[in-house]
């Protein structure tokens, strides 16, 4: 390593340092000059992976491919040969038929992926992944209801980019992580409506009644639905019969790990109705990722009986060439000796000199789950590295200066917004977001003045 760019690198590491510090994200300065230190050594994990189900109605679907090319190509993103590649993992728990569910595998990761702009830096597509996610949600939804079918689908939809995982999720599908230290990680939001009063107020907020069946005037049963439809979800893919603000803006976390690595378990409601998290991890002790995704699956079907479409995907994110689990143990060190690399046995000398085997530190990078379009499709870069000025934020089209209506509405003059006025939107993905945003209702309803009943 040049002396000259090492010093640089050290004091950018003590940068980072004090501005962890300052916004409390707290990630230790040790870690961070390692990273600078090895930033040359530290290579690409190796994804192992496993899935497994048990049909009830046949309405699961996922997408595994542990190598996709970064821009859209044909099919859903389509397995690559080039080592500039991500890992794509996702299950689509599809309701009312499964259309919804085969049309979002076929079509979103090439959505998302047609929303990021090309020559970017690695920082800077990691940056806009978030932003994409969204719009490849949006626009996905937006596309499927030209089809008049009737159905829905949750997603839980993974990238793993090096060491950075980024997960969105609508539904109650989940995904869950555990370090190499055994620390267990929540990536995905549930939107059922039993479970998030933020939604059911959104929801009712925007037009949408809820409450419980109510059989001949008594007491409701059941769990939380919206109606019309009866959905129990607040966000999905679909449900065009249910009303626009079932919306499909995805929660979004992006976490990095370090080079320790780490487990994924991501697996649709039929595992996570009979099945505790923990139970989940505790059942898989020592087993390789498909003997795993397939544990998970028998236990939860043991457990409850096959009631649901049961499906689990287990991603092992493992240091380079790490490539055998070790056989179960017993006890605390289980988990970590999954993962974790023992330097006497498997580093290079220099790297154990050096010290360049991270601690496990699991680093959060970004989280937002609001449902609203200004806010998530807003970014706080330089507008030109990240988008085109005058394309559409969600579908991509192509337009001229002065056609886009602003993401913001019509916000203040001395609003603090982007000086440009964007992000912008065409006008059907405008109609879209204001029927999400649920002031169409509000508009029709203006001599309303009692809040919707739940």
């Amino acid at each position: 390593m040049n002396w000259r760019i090492g010093v640089v690198g050290v004091l950018e590491a003590r940068s980072m340092a004090v501005h962890a510090e300052a916004d409390g994200s707290g990630v230790p300065l040790a870690v961070l000059l390692k990273r600078e230190l090895c930033n040359q050594k530290v290579e690409k994990p190796d994804i192992l992976f496993g899935e497994a189900n048990k049909s009830k109605k046949g309405e699961d679907f996922t997408l595994l491919v542990a190598k996709c090319h970064r821009a859209p190509a044909e099919g859903p993103c389509d397995n690559a040969g080039s080592d500039d590649t991500i890992s794509v993992f996702a299950i689509f728990d599809g309701h009312n038929g499964s259309a919804a569910a085969i049309y979002t595998r076929e079509n979103l990761s090439n959505n998302v992926l047609a929303a990021i702009p090309p020559n970017l830096t690695s920082e800077e597509w990691t940056a806009a992944l978030p932003r994409a996610l969204v719009a490849g949600f949006v626009k996905t939804d937006k596309d499927f209801q030209t089809k008049a079918a009737r159905s829905g689908t949750t997603v839980t939809f993974v990238i793993i980019d090096g060491w950075v995982v980024t997960v969105a999720s609508v539904g109650d599908s989940r995904c869950i992580l555990e370090s190499a230290e055994g620390s267990v990680y929540y990536l995905s939001a549930d939107h059922r409506l039993d479970a998030n009063e933020e939604e059911v107020e959104r929801v009712t907020a925007s037009g949408g009644d809820v409450g419980r069946i109510n059989i001949a005037g008594g007491a409701g049963i059941g769990p939380l639905r919206c109606w019309p439809g009866g959905l129990c979800l607040s966000r999905s893919i679909g449900d065009t019969d249910v009303g626009e603000y079932i919306v499909p803006v995805p929660h979004v976390k992006q976490v990095k790990l370090s080079n320790a690595g780490g487990r994924l378990v991501i697996a649709s409601d039929g595992v996570w109705d009979a099945l505790r998290f923990q139970e989940a991890l505790n059942c898989t002790r020592g087993l390789p990722a498909e003997s795993a995704a397939n544990r998970i699956v028998k236990e939860a079907v043991s457990s409850k009986g096959l009631r649901d479409d049961t499906t689990c995907i287990v991603v092992d994110i493992l240091p380079p060439e790490k490539l055998s689990p070790p056989l179960k143990r017993h006890g605390k060190g289980g988990i970590i000796s999954l993962f974790r690399r023992r330097p006497s046995d498997e580093l290079s000398e220099e790297q154990t000199d050096n010290g360049c085997f991270e601690p496990d530190v699991v680093e959060e990078l970004y989280e937002e789950g609001s449902a609203m379009l200004s806010q998530r499709l807003n970014v706080n870069y330089p507008a030109g590295n990240m988008f085109k000025l005058h394309d559409c934020a969600v579908c991509q089209l192509e337009m001229k200066p002065g056609e886009g209506v602003s993401v913001h509405g019509n916000m203040p003059k001395l609003s603090r917004v982007d000086p440009w006025g964007g992000p912008f939107l065409c006008s059907s993905c405008q109609v879209k977001k204001v029927a999400m945003e649920g002031k169409l209702h509000s508009r029709n309803s203006q001599s309303a003045v009692q809040p919707v009943s739940k």
